[in-house]
């Protein structure tokens, strides 16, 4: 991705910032590729009225006891902000010139040897990180998108800043995932207060930038352990706003593929923490509207808990069918292909304590008059370890979801479902003949009832219809 920036990068590019916001050619004298630039803002990008002006060397052009120092400069220098919203039309050669700077930065710490950088080098490159990421201009932009764009959209707003901010979250990954990079120094500058900041930039609409956000946070829970607890109250935290307040955080899916890899990772016994954040953040995400868009990432993590510790299959289904969708077949569909994943990795004893309402929403879904609804559920019976699980609770399940199978053989809508269920119907008549035609003949006596009852109705709303008749033609002959 970086050889893609630097690619970029024009071979010889010089200019001065004024402070009327004008660029001056510059002269002869500076053509060995010397930047010549002016510092418009403090470290941490609060503009300031004075210019100061500064003639830098390229990195490259310098010996190597002057690189350190000439780094530190650049860094500074960096900490200038444009306003790419309010002013997209100003300031070219000046933000042209920024851009250039932080590629050399960053192809400086991706070049740098084996030593380990000084503490005043990561000073300087937080601050210069923070007046960009968490500057004014970033979280105006953010806010405003944020009110003006609808959660459920597919594609969010670009952020107008990119052509620096990318430059920028390319120097913190390399900075953090760097072998010189000492975390015993840089977890005083690289703090809670700044992890804290990141994380709500995760709530940016530009999903390049969340694409970012989201390698970031998982290197520097890789290597920043002192961070780790901090970062999961956080993002519960975060994930717990957005389950019971607000509805609404774009970067649910990023976050949730984060936690993903930070589930694998648990050790077992699982903590009792750990079980809680499953029962009390990943099982209720599943009743949100905008489930489509992190459904994938949530589903990954539900399955990772179920496979360390099988003893949760039960609570995770259980969890599942109480946010079970009853008019969005999308999302009836999704919870499917969720549970039939959860099941694979669910053993026999698990699945006795859950059977019973399991199987009477599966019975639910068979009926659906959604047909997609309907053949997603008769896939099921394709998975040979369900197979099993039902088949040796036969007794049990068979006449909860046989009426369902029976109804749709004979009078669904669609011809698919028809086919498909009468296969099912032939695999559980193979199965088990004698409990298959005692389930048949129990549900051809209940149809019977069922119209006999029906008839009786009638009969009885007919009688009644006759005495009120009856009663009226005598009222009106008095």
């Amino acid at each position: 991705m970086f050889k893609q920036i630097l690619g970029k990068l024009p071979k010889k590019t010089s200019a001065k910032f004024w402070d009327n916001g004008e660029s001056q050619t510059p002269d002869n004298n500076n053509q060995g590729g010397d930047e010549v630039l002016s510092q418009r803002s403090s470290s941490n990008g609060d503009t300031l009225d004075c210019v100061s002006f500064d003639v830098l060397p390229r990195l490259r052009d310098v010996s190597i006891s002057e690189k350190q120092e000439l780094f530190l400069k650049k860094l500074r220098l960096c900490c200038v902000v444009f306003d790419f919203v309010a002013e997209p039309q100003q300031n070219f050669k000046e933000k042209e010139i920024k851009r250039q700077t932080l590629l050399e930065v960053v192809d400086y710490v991706i070049s740098s040897g084996n030593g380990k950088f000084p503490e005043s080098v990561i000073q300087e490159a937080t601050k210069m990180i923070s007046a960009n990421l968490f500057s004014d201009p970033h979280r105006q932009w953010k806010n405003k998108t944020s009110e003006a764009l609808d959660l459920e959209e597919e594609e969010g707003s670009l952020n107008p800043s990119w052509p620096h901010l990318q430059i920028v979250y390319e120097f913190l990954l390399r900075i953090v995932a760097s072998p010189n990079t000492d975390p015993k120094i840089s977890k005083k500058y690289i703090d809670h207060t700044f992890v804290l900041k990141l994380l709500d930039l995760f709530d940016s609409e530009d999903p390049r930038e969340r694409e970012y956000l989201k390698t970031i946070l998982h290197r520097i829970y890789g290597r920043f352990m002192v961070h780790r607890p901090f970062i999961r109250k956080t993002m519960n935290n975060i994930l717990y706003d957005f389950i019971f307040e607000t509805g609404k955080h774009s970067g649910i899916a990023e976050f949730l593929e984060v936690l993903g890899s930070i589930i694998n990772g648990f050790a077992l016994p699982l903590k009792e923490e750990h079980k809680l954040f499953l029962t009390r953040v990943l099982i209720p995400l599943h009743k949100l509207k905008c489930l489509p868009n992190y459904h994938q990432q949530l589903s990954y993590c539900v399955i990772q808990f179920v496979e360390k510790d099988c003893k949760l299959a039960d609570t995770v289904i259980r969890g599942m069918l109480k946010y079970w969708p009853v008019t969005n077949s999308s999302k009836e569909i999704m919870f499917l292909n969720e549970l039939e994943e959860i099941l694979e990795a669910t053993q026999l004893t698990e699945f006795e304590r859950c059977m019973i309402p399991l199987s009477r929403q599966i019975a639910q879904c068979l009926s659906s008059s959604h047909f997609q609804v309907a053949e997603r559920a008769l896939y099921l019976w394709n998975n040979d370890h369900v197979t099993n699980l039902v088949r040796q609770n036969s007794r049990i399940i068979l006449p909860i979801v046989f009426p369902a199978l029976e109804k749709n053989g004979s009078s669904h809508w669609n011809q698919a479902v028809k086919n498909l269920t009468e296969n099912v119907l032939k695999v559980l008549s193979d199965t088990n003949p004698d409990l298959f035609e005692e389930c048949l003949r129990k549900f051809q006596e209940d149809q019977q009832k069922a119209e006999d009852t029906k008839k009786k109705n009638g009969e009885t709303w007919k009688q009644l219809e006759e005495i009120v008749a009856s009663k009226g033609h005598t009222s009106m002959a008095k």
